[in-house]
């Protein structure tokens, strides 16, 4: 009998030096981390078939509410996980995040313009669907080595001033809702891989060469620790938040399932 394929998926959400509380959140097929801490990588395990999804969101800064709104689009992801058999679905299921971002900020003044970003992957049989809006970043990390599957939401920045802050499209944010232009592709379900979603919290602080060089030397909840230390170490000016997606024949030997974890266990 053919080994089963699992997917393992480590996340970690984490303050940042500099913000006085979390606006990030994380969802993994039916859990979800919204906007709060953790100081140790968490992992759960998913058999590979029904689709699964795994997302980041951030809290528009300069916003209000952006806890709230990142909460309420990976809360919406998780109900719609069985769901997402297809590109149309997933359109479908972040157009339902943008309209319920408009509805909730319509409920109260103060959440006028509250808005995130979103990006994920939907793992399913034989296929994976990568899909985003804003500029959270996913990642594929193999032996070729690191590749960006995600569109960054951008507007174009001086020359020499790196990636601009002021995004160009978001889950609410003011706008009215109907706009967005998500970016979502498809591509074979391959064993060994693994894939890096995050938000800008770790790609403004860590360029992609270290973050090529941490997974290259570390997998699971060392690889996701030794990320996480690196934007601590580069200063962290904002939240940091990251969800490592391995795919692999058995969760008890996937790659790097032997390595200590961060907390020394």
């Amino acid at each position: 009998m053919a080994d089963m394929l699992f997917t393992a998926v480590t996340a970690l959400s984490h303050d940042g030096l500099v913000r006085g509380h979390n606006e990030d959140s994380v969802v993994a097929g039916p859990w979800t981390i919204c906007a709060a801490t953790t100081m140790t990588p968490q992992t759960l395990y998913f058999p590979i078939g029904d689709p699964v999804v795994v997302a980041v969101a951030d809290g528009l800064g300069g916003h209000p509410a952006g806890d709230l709104a990142s909460s309420l689009a990976v809360r919406q992801l998780a109900r719609s996980c069985p769901s997402l058999t297809d590109a149309a679905a997933v359109r479908a299921a972040i157009a339902e995040c943008d309209e319920q971002m408009y509805a909730e900020a319509a409920l109260a003044p103060e959440r006028t313009a509250m808005g995130t970003t979103i990006a994920g992957v939907v793992l399913g049989q034989s296929e994976l669907m990568v899909f985003n809006v804003g500029d959270s970043r996913i990642y594929l990390f193999d032996d070729t080595g690191l590749v960006q599957l995600s569109t960054d939401d951008n507007e174009p920045s001086a020359a020499g001033r790196g990636r601009s802050v002021v995004l160009t499209q978001c889950l609410g944010g003011g706008l009215a809702a109907g706009h967005l232009r998500p970016h979502i592709s498809s591509r074979p379900l391959s064993e060994p891989a693994r894939y890096l979603l995050c938000t800008d919290g770790l790609t403004d602080a860590v360029d992609d060469a270290m973050i090529a060089a941490i997974l290259g030397r570390h997998d699971g909840g060392r690889a996701a620790f030794e990320l996480w230390k690196a934007a601590i170490d580069a200063g962290a000016p904002d939240n940091v938040t990251l969800a490592l997606v391995e795919i692999a024949n058995d969760p008890a030997h996937r790659p790097g399932a032997a390595e200590p974890s961060p907390d020394g266990g």
